[in-house]
């Protein structure tokens, strides 16, 4: 099993992904709180480019949750039916907007409690809204991010809280805020799960991986 790297180390690949990409973003689309809410709901278990081409349509129509709600289950259900599990999904995000007009007054919550309390919003999905909405320093653990932090030593963890909590004790502070992002972008595009692209890895000098690919 990989070690946990030391913190020198953890400065120095923060540090090289920084340097190629000093402002990472997330890739799901949204233009307010609310439809970055629901666009990361949807993307359970699916692409967020399957959640982008559906809600480019149905955010021009439905970007509140009153406005969603005027949409309904049944109208909803046309926009995001490319999606995986796109039933339960469409019932969870009408709920959740009904709640948020009964008990938010149709404002999105800053607490990770309130968020989780919403149906189809468990803790990644809250830290994602938290992270990129709210600006605070919380580590959404997706696929992408859990693979990387085990396989390098930069967060290891036998479950995604486990490695939540080792992002939160073990990168530096400067780098919290962006974390998640890069490590979701180096395991998209180059720490990939099967073969990954260690001959072009930043990083690759530092990952404490063993069973590197060879050039």
């Amino acid at each position: 099993m990989p070690r946990q790297l030391s913190y020198a180390e953890q400065v120095e690949v923060f540090r090289r992904l920084h340097g190629a990409n000093p402002h990472p973003k997330g890739e799901l689309e949204h233009v307010n709180a609310f439809t970055l809410l629901v666009a990361v709901a949807l993307s359970a278990q699916a692409t967020d480019a399957s959640v982008n081409k559906a809600t480019r349509d149905l955010f021009p129509i439905a970007d509140t949750p009153q406005r969603m709600l005027a949409l309904g289950e049944e109208g909803l259900i046309p926009y995001i039916k490319s999606i995986g599990l796109y039933r339960n999904k469409a019932r969870n995000v009408i709920r959740l907007s009904e709640i948020l007009v009964e008990r938010f007054g149709g404002e999105v919550p800053s607490s990770r409690a309130a968020l989780e309390s919403l149906p189809g919003v468990g803790r990644k999905t809250a830290n994602v809204v938290l992270n990129m909405w709210w600006g605070f320093p919380s580590q959404p653990v997706d696929t992408h991010v859990f693979r990387v932090g085990n396989r390098t030593g930069v967060a290891l963890g036998n479950d995604v809280v486990a490695v939540e909590r080792a992002l939160e004790n073990h990168v530096p502070v400067e780098f919290q805020q962006l974390s998640h992002h890069w490590l979701i972008l180096h395991g998209r595009y180059t720490c990939v799960a099967r073969k990954p692209k260690c001959p072009a890895c930043l990083i690759r000098d530092l990952c404490t991986y063993e069973e590197k690919t060879p050039e």
